[in-house]
């Protein structure tokens, strides 16, 4: 990532926690991540945070407690915290999203809401500016991602509404051309630019709002995956430039 240019890596926990399984030790991680002069925007992710009750959810919370204590030795200021898949009921979230944030604070790492357009419980902005605006607590924030936004058919208004102090982190990528909104998967992002989704409209708004925070490209797509990784990694880079600098 460093030699590419890029300033920062936003780490999968499942895989620290694997490299660790395989007789790794997290002072490697650290090391290498120093060694590339990378900083880390926030670690991914917390989950079941919504789903379960009574002693199952007991046990989330000392998952939350492990992840959040590793995420923070790690240097991240923020972990993604992302809502049940397929529970429909929300109504909790706000105070599930509440406890979050205390554990958060007594572990040195804030979790950040985030919502996956094809979930079936919160998958829209709006909804995620809701909970994130019940929760009432002074760290709450959110994590934008241009894919979902669309996905979800996210408006522009709804955006403009939410203050760029309460938004985390931004995860930029495309949609591909042969789907509408709203029937698209992660594997269905593409490189920004070979989408169709209007990023620099989106980038002009969060520019208007005052949002001058990390960005990261996030691509889940298998065809970028086989490729050289320096590839890919470079002409995100350039891309992503050509976007906030038009």
């Amino acid at each position: 990532m460093g030699e590419a240019g890029y300033d920062g890596i936003e780490l999968w926990l499942n895989d620290v926690l694997e490299f660790v399984a395989r007789g790794g030790e997290v002072s490697e991680v650290e090391r290498m991540i120093q060694d590339h002069g990378l900083m880390i925007p926030s670690v991914i992710a917390m989950r079941q945070w919504g789903d379960f009750e009574g002693w199952e959810h007991s046990l989330v919370l000392d998952e939350a407690r492990r992840r959040f204590a590793l995420g923070a030795r790690l240097g991240s200021p923020f972990i993604v915290a992302t809502p049940p898949l397929e529970k429909k009921e929300t109504g909790h979230l706000p105070g599930r999203y509440q406890e979050l944030l205390q554990v958060g604070r007594e572990e040195g790492i804030l979790p950040t809401f985030e919502y996956i357009s094809f979930f079936q419980s919160i998958h829209t902005l709006e909804g995620a500016w809701e909970v994130v605006e019940k929760a009432n607590d002074p760290d709450a924030t959110l994590i934008l991602d241009a894919f979902h936004n669309w996905n979800s058919k996210s408006t522009p208004e709804t955006l403009r509404q939410i203050p760029q102090s309460k938004i985390s982190h931004y995860h930029i990528d495309d949609a591909c051309l042969e789907k509408e909104p709203g029937t698209q998967t992660d594997p269905d992002r593409v490189m920004p630019g070979d989408g169709q989704i209007d990023l620099k409209a989106e980038i002009q708004i969060l520019k208007e709002i005052g949002y001058d925070k990390t960005v990261s490209l996030e691509l889940f797509n298998a065809d970028w995956w086989k490729r050289d990784p320096e590839e890919t990694l470079r002409l995100g880079l350039v891309r992503m430039k050509e976007l906030f600098e038009a």
